[in-house]
């Protein structure tokens, strides 16, 4: 019935609008189950705009059938009977299919710890990227850099490190890509290169960002890149858009002598006339001279070189854009890079190991948390603090990274008795904890009121021993200042200050 079927529609897009309302009050802290939510709302999302369209077809495209259902039921002697026709072709199904499992729609978009499916609607948010994506958060661009590598002209020059790619793999001109546009640039290993480059960066970016209206930000670049291509703006192809190809990129600064053979301005008469007889210039000269017999013979090639251009020079188009769009994740890229190449292989073997753990111990959390485990405040959303190494943790609650533990030597334990045997990680922390308050209190108990003078003294009987010599010393000083201060009567006479007080108090003076 096209009438059950039309509740139906708005049923179910009311159980998805209340499962996007569900999953986006939740802010998961780990990157992967913030993925699977933001995955999930845009399934929901693209499930909601199927039912609506569904609904909009009946509405719009079926109001004949839609008029003659209702006309059945409301028709006739009796308007139950054709609505009692219903229910028997119902029973009649579920006769033929008596083993058929019922499915609850109740919880049919409920999360997996709520009784919902056990997969959840996001996929397998571990498989959508490698391990140096790190779940959208780097760019994986090791097989494109051994592409470009590869590439014709590139084999020529000095070899471009990967840290180095990442900062120029978005330009196509010089000086960071000093690839000729005939010779280099309209071969198919380049076409296949700049496709696959630009093919990667949408898909990231579709993986990475799944709530975003993707496809209107890429149609906006393609159209840009039509209104550049029609004024001929786009860098690196003016040339191609204004003549055809025909006659050379620039004329130089104008103070010297262009070939135009060569492309190339000499500042001298007698360069030039020298360099007229060389290799380059007569091999150059030929290919001048058969591309403009070319051009003026063929006309349709002319027109397929232009088309083949136009593709080249919309991918780098797209990859310049799409690289200016994701410009916080290269430059964190970067990071990663070169903080990846300071490391030991065993502390790059840890890490993996400790990577590997926590995303074990993502996947099964969920189902801890569905049995009613593990609801503590420090493991929310189902998460679950992995940290084998006892790594201290970072402002952000999680471990800090390796090498950073390593560098600070949070590794050597500082004990101080004076604290009551508190361990105190790293130096850092133990030249500290002298001028906090626990030392402080550990001396004042002792009966030691000048603290300044005990750092770096951490045992009670070696505290002790300090200040009782600091006493001793003190009294001894204070009775040799006695003997030194002198004293004057009335008549003249010196004498010391004890002598000279016990006779004032006599009266003797």
């Amino acid at each position: 019935m096209l009438i059950e079927d039309l509740r139906s529609a708005h049923e179910d897009i009311e159980r998805l609008e209340a499962a996007i309302a569900e999953r986006i009050t939740d802010e998961p802290k780990h990157i992967r189950n913030r993925l699977a939510r933001d995955h999930e709302i845009a399934n929901f999302a693209d499930k909601i705009t199927n039912q609506s369209e569904r609904a909009l077809h009946i509405y719009n495209n079926e109001c004949d059938d839609w008029t003659r259902e209702v006309q059945s039921l409301t028709a006739g002697d009796d308007p139950f009977e054709e609505f009692y026709k219903q229910p028997a072709g119902i029973k009649d199904f579920h006769r033929r299919n008596a083993n058929e499992p019922v499915e609850n729609l109740e919880r049919a978009y409920k999360k997996p710890e709520n009784g919902g499916p056990a997969g959840g609607f996001a996929g397998d948010i571990t498989s959508m990227f490698t391990g140096e994506e790190a779940f959208g958060r780097f760019f994986d661009l090791t097989m494109l850099h051994e592409e470009f590598l590869n590439l014709p002209g590139i084999k020529l020059e000095r070899k471009v490190t990967y840290l180095h790619y990442i900062d120029i793999f978005d330009k196509f001109g010089p000086p960071e890509l000093t690839l000729k546009k005939d010779e280099h640039k309209m071969t198919d290993a380049y076409f296949s290169y700049v496709g696959s480059l630009a093919d990667y960066l949408e898909s990231f970016m579709r993986r990475s960002k799944p709530l975003e209206n993707l496809d209107a930000i890429f149609r906006g670049f393609l159209d840009e890149f039509e209104r550049a291509w029609e004024k001929g703006e786009i860098l690196g192809w003016e040339t191609v858009a204004k003549s055809n190809g025909s006659g050379p990129k620039t004329q130089g600064t104008g103070t010297g002598i262009w070939c135009a053979d060569c492309e190339k301005e000499f500042k001298n008469d007698n360069v030039f006339r020298a360099h007229l007889t060389g290799r380059k210039h007569i091999k150059a000269a030929a290919e001048r001279e058969a591309s403009a017999a070319d051009s003026t013979t063929a006309a349709p090639p002319t027109s397929l070189k232009r088309l083949r251009e136009r593709a080249v020079a919309e991918r780098e188009h797209r990859v310049t854009r799409l690289a200016a769009s994701m410009q916080t994740v290269r430059e964190d890229t970067r990071v990663n890079v070169e903080r990846k190449s300071g490391m030991t292989d065993k502390e790059r073997t840890a890490e993996i190991e400790a990577l590997y753990a926590e995303d074990t111990t993502m996947t099964n959390g969920p189902s801890n948390g569905a049995n009613g485990e593990g609801d503590d405040d420090d493991e929310e959303d189902g998460e679950k603090l992995y940290n084998p190494l006892k790594l201290p943790l970072s402002w952000d609650g999680k471990p800090i990274p390796f090498w950073l533990y390593k560098l600070h030597g949070l590794g050597v334990e500082f004990s101080c008795e004076i604290c009551g045997n508190y361990v105190y990680m790293g130096r850092r922390a133990f030249d500290k904890h002298f001028s906090e308050q626990r030392h402080v209190y550990g001396l004042k108990c002792l009966g030691i009121t000048q603290t300044g003078l005990f750092r770096e003294i951490t045992g009670i009987g070696e505290a002790e021993r300090l200040w009782e010599k600091i006493q001793r010393d003190r009294e001894t000083k204070e009775k040799a200042d006695e003997g030194v201060i002198e004293m004057e009567d009335s008549y003249g006479a010196v004498m010391p200050w004890k002598v000279w007080d016990d006779l004032n108090k006599q009266g003797l003076l």
